[in-house]
């Protein structure tokens, strides 16, 4: 308790409160004192109770502040009748349910606030059934339930934002740097339109930029729409081998199997079908409906805290024990009376729960069946797009498989040609630096040599004379080949163009005759098309009159069907209203006194007999009443009540 007291002090003595107290005189606040401080509190949370106490009444006081507790989730500790003792003590301005209700506030100050804001907005209206009959009630109920909801989606984005790592310094200096980049490219624009102004033709350049920018933009957009027309190219593929390969297993199965197996096949496909509609989906449908219900009564609610997660914890665990000690109860209770049935339940129980696991065995099999024909529709079409060709079967996939064989040791044996190659390339080039250090050494010596003599440079001299008179020969060679390479072209280009113009000139008479035959089959067919419109207008205009008319029929037989069914019911229910006058009078005039007793019109004389005489009773009891209240004024023995009545 001292404890709890040091931590009110603590976080009372900080911001936002500042009172300054310590232990004694924390202890020494009287109750409408500590009444305000808890206000104060409340207030900081809520800023709509930051009131003061003594403007308003106790009892308005203790209503505001249980509203406030109930929203926030604050749970007194103790039963129904300790609830009693909380409210009282709350009135009162008890010190043992004051401190434990500002140590639990003064705990989790920040988390409170932030469900009280949404308690102002999340805590539901509840609005009786009877109103929301009204159309403008509920219209009106409607809008508020989105806009609730849209606020839901805000506060979350909101948070997401919050905890993000996104700063308002950082987004500062973001756009900052942003705009010191905008004014950088400023400037360079302007720089660049100063260089460009001093060109020829600058404007008709700009243009043709510009142009150029639009078409590789457009070209961009054909690109991305070529490649959605593939993508979708693609799946329209993959779905027609899908079809072609269950058309294929169809035929398969039709040509393997007889008329009784087939239907057999169909009746248990519809056994299991009706299995999955009738129970199987249903139940998991019922099942997901609560699911979804309690998940949106959960999110509803304002959040909750980790202590209040185990406090359910716990109630839930005890509601489950005395589930089963209940489960048990009723079975001891009701055992001998079952025992002959207990087997057979026990047996359809277990049958039941082998049906439904065989039901869900069958129902992961068909998707994994599924998802495997998936699969090898993908993989062949992966095949396909590398290899080109159909995936192989049976023979042909031996026949490759001794290709790759035969390959295989083609490509050992080669893999070996090229160990032994690369081999022999490591020696050769060992022997090409041992062959460069000795040419180094030798032309050391003989510069060495040529100095010594008054000659240095001579080697250099002439390997450079030898060097550039055998690139001059290869060039002038390279020449030669290219001149003579030429001439050749030339004379074959010209071969060419005359043996295409000789064999095209049959090609270009055919095809004048066929351009002339083909204006011809244009205009026919303009003509064709011309009558083909108008006898299909003529036919879609019977075709509208005659379903305007089927379309008329079908409404008035829906209508007569509907009157048929309506004075069917009528028929039906003054047929039991004759039924119900039939008994009634034969109850009526039945002479059996219990057969009368069975009359609605005996019951309700009754009734009224037994309203007249509670009336009668009501009345005297009044004017007792009214005596002994004039008795009493007479003797002066209740002025208060006099009061009150006057």
């Amino acid at each position: 308790m001292s404890d709890q007291i040091q931590f009110i002090v603590e976080k009372l003595n900080q911001e936002p409160f500042r009172k300054n107290y310590n232990l004694i005189t924390f202890d020494s606040l009287e109750s409408m004192q500590l009444l305000q401080l808890l206000n104060d509190v409340l207030g900081e949370i809520d800023p709509k109770h930051a009131v003061d106490i003594r403007e308003e009444l106790p009892e308005q006081t203790a209503k505001r502040m249980l509203s406030l507790l109930g929203i926030l989730k604050y749970k007194p500790p103790g039963s129904i009748s300790d609830l009693s003792a909380f409210r009282q003590g709350l009135v009162t301005g008890s010190k043992p349910v004051i401190h434990p209700v500002l140590h639990w506030l003064l705990q989790r100050t920040n988390e409170l606030k932030k469900r009280a804001y949404l308690a102002r907005f999340l805590v539901k209206l509840e609005v009786p059934a009877e109103f929301l009959q009204d159309d403008t009630v509920a219209d009106i109920n409607k809008q508020y339930e989105e806009l609730m909801e849209a606020f839901k989606n805000l506060h979350k984005e909101c948070e997401q934002l919050k905890t993000s790592g996104l700063s308002t310094a950082e987004i500062r200096r973001d756009i900052s740097a942003m705009e010191e980049e905008k004014d950088q490219l400023i400037k360079r624009v302007e720089r660049l339109k100063k260089r460009v102004e001093t060109v020829q033709n600058h404007q008709r350049m700009l243009e043709i930029a510009r142009q150029l920018r639009l078409e590789k933009e457009r070209e961009e957009s054909l690109a991305q729409q070529k490649q959605e027309q593939k993508n979708q190219l693609f799946h329209a593929e993959q779905r027609l081998q899908r079809a072609q390969l269950q058309l294929k297993e169809m035929h398969h199965a039709v040509v393997d199997s007889k008329p009784e197996s087939l239907m057999k096949k169909l009746e248990e496909e519809i056994n299991f079908n009706s299995y999955l509609v009738t129970e199987k989906i249903p139940r998991e449908l019922e099942s997901k409906k609560n699911s979804t219900y309690f998940l949106q009564k959960v999110v509803a609610e304002p959040a909750m805290s980790q202590s209040d997660l185990n406090a359910l914890e716990i109630k839930i665990n005890e509601v489950n024990a005395q589930i089963n000690q209940l489960i048990e109860k009723r079975m001891m209770k009701y055992e001998p009376i079952d025992s002959k049935f207990s087997m057979y339940r026990q047996q359809a129980s277990i049958i039941s729960r082998k049906k439904e696991a065989k039901a869900e065995e069958l129902q992961a099999a068909k998707e994994e069946m599924a998802s495997a024909e998936r699969q090898m529709l993908q993989k062949t079409n992966q095949a396909h797009e590398l290899e080109g060709s159909e995936v192989l079967k049976g023979d042909e996939f031996k026949h490759y498989v001794n290709k790759l064989r035969s390959k295989n040791t083609f490509y050992k044996k080669k893999r070996l040609e090229i160990a032994e190659i690369t081999a022999e390339y490591g020696i050769l080039q060992r022997t090409e630096e041992l062959l460069k250090q000795r040419h180094e050494a030798i032309q050391q010596q003989l510069q060495a040599i040529e100095h010594k003599k008054g000659i240095s440079g001579y080697s250099y001299t002439q390997e450079e004379l030898e060097r550039v008179s055998a690139v001059k020969s290869e060039m002038d060679e390279m020449k030669g080949r290219t001149l003579d390479n030429m001439s050749e072209m030339v004379k074959k280009l010209n071969i060419m163009v005359a043996e295409k113009k000789a064999s095209l000139a049959p090609v270009i008479k055919e095809l004048r005759q066929l351009r002339q035959k083909c204006q011809e089959l244009t205009q026919e067919c303009d003509e064709k098309k011309i009558q083909y419109d108008s006898c299909a207008a003529g036919l879609e205009s019977n075709r509208s009159t005659l379903e305007q008319e089927v379309k008329g029929l079908l409404e008035e037989c829906v209508q007569e069907e509907s009157n048929y069914h309506y004075i069917n019911c009528m028929k039906r229910n003054l047929e039991i209203q004759l039924q119900r006058a039939k008994e009634e009078m034969k109850a009526y005039v039945s002479p059996d006194p219990q057969e009368r007793r069975k009359a609605i019109r005996e019951q309700y004389t009754r009734m009224i007999l037994e309203q007249e005489n509670l009336g009668k009773q009501s009345a005297l009891q009044q004017k007792m009443l009214i005596c002994r209240r004039e008795d009493y004024l007479l003797f002066g023995l209740m002025p208060d009540l006099g009061k009150r009545c006057h």
